[in-house]
């Protein structure tokens, strides 16, 4: 199971749990580009450090690919362009 599921599944279970609230924090940085305490990542136990770990990897490679497909989208723009 990937690392943002397990970190919403932790999130829906105890909303109220420091964990969840550090987790949902992470989460609105990353999609927000606010800013976020590493520190806070600390107060983790280790297994919801390794999730809070993990989320920073997906997050990271959803974002290259996402690019990518916007790369491709344009170049694919370009080339009809070319043929007109």
């Amino acid at each position: 199971m990937n690392q943002i599921k397990k970190a919403r599944r932790l999130i829906e279970a105890n909303p109220e749990s420091g964990a969840a609230k550090i987790l949902a924090k992470l989460v609105r940085a990353l999609e927000s580009d606010e800013k976020f305490a590493l520190a806070d990542l600390y107060d983790l136990s280790y297994d919801d450090f390794d999730i809070a770990i993990g989320i920073l990897k997906e997050w990271r490679l959803d974002r290259y690919f996402a690019g990518k497909v916007k790369l491709h989208d344009l170049s694919l723009q370009m080339a009809s362009m070319a043929r007109n």
